[in-house]
């Protein structure tokens, strides 16, 4: 099992490497912050990649997007991005986005957090949000624990999952984000692993062309909860990823909750596009009657 310090350590990975892997990507990726924070075995910096070529490739100006997240490992990606970048209060970034998208309807708004900045201290933001179908984008990285504050359990770590604060296992049965996202009323519903990267970036195009509550779950590994389940190496979870890994964008949502158990599959796959009025629209719509002396249709 590999030290916090051998992690410290290997995260020394030269700035000129880093810059080799983001090469095409300057005109987005701040280089000059190479290396990153993410831990080696992170799926994080893949993720970072696939959002900037998605950027790049989506054919919105770079300086019509915007990024906000919270607090937490993935909190600090969209600060690695050349595009205005807010950094919020832990589980609010949702809010704060919405509050961007009604000032400026014309930007594209992503949100980027990890499981428990959106669904666990954020969820009962990311429920409305997706209720009210508000025109912004969510990219949940879910690797199951709060990796930054020292491996706790959130609301999507999978029932017998050892962590600093189930050291015995975890018996609270976690949220299925797709489902959630569905029942709450999102419009675009979608999930990958940093492994999939051609898929990923495609969908994270498709999420720019979306009007409505966009939401894109990224099952990523994480090494500080890995060496506590079964995965000693970051090889040894991209394998358990692989292979386990069914792509069915046909899925019944109800059937896609993640569990350990190697013989249940991780179902992955965009599985729901759907099209109808954004609060934006209605409220503007709204306005338009209301300053026409239209109180009541």
């Amino acid at each position: 099992m590999s030290s916090v310090s051998d992690r410290f350590r290997l995260r020394e990975f030269s700035a000129t490497a880093l810059s080799t892997f983001y090469k095409g990507l300057e005109e987005v990726i701040r280089v000059d912050r190479m290396p990153h924070i993410f831990c080696p075995g992170c799926g994080l910096g893949i993720v970072l990649k696939g959002l900037a070529e998605a950027i790049l490739k989506s054919g919105i100006p770079v300086e019509k997007h915007v990024g906000v997240s919270g607090i937490g490992c993935t909190g600090r990606l969209p600060g690695y991005l050349k595009i205005d970048a807010y950094h919020v209060t832990h589980g609010r970034p949702i809010a704060f986005a919405v509050g961007l998208k009604l000032a400026n309807p014309e930007l594209e708004v992503t949100v980027v957090g990890g499981d428990g900045d959106i669904v666990t201290i954020g969820g009962n933001h990311f429920i409305h949000a997706a209720r009210r179908n508000h025109d912004i984008n969510v990219i949940i990285v879910n690797n199951f624990i709060y990796g930054m504050t020292g491996g706790q359990y959130g609301a999507t770590t999978p029932v017998g999952s050892y962590t600093t604060t189930s050291p015995y296992g975890h018996v609270e049965y976690p949220f299925n984000i797709p489902l959630l996202a569905y029942a709450s009323g999102a419009t675009f519903i979608a999930r990958w692993t940093p492994i999939h990267y051609a898929q990923m970036v495609d969908t994270f195009i498709q999420m720019f062309e979306h009007k409505g509550f966009a939401v894109v779950e990224i099952i990523a590994p994480c090494v500080l909860y890995g060496e506590r389940n079964r995965f000693p190496s970051y090889t040894d979870m991209v394998k358990y990823f692989r292979d386990r890994c069914v792509i069915d964008n046909e899925a019944d949502l109800r059937s896609i909750g993640i569990s350990l158990d190697p013989k249940e599959p991780l179902v992955i796959g965009v599985f729901y596009k759907v099209r109808k009025k954004t609060y934006e629209e209605l409220y503007r719509e709204l306005i338009e009657r209301v300053s026409k002396g239209g109180v009541r249709e």
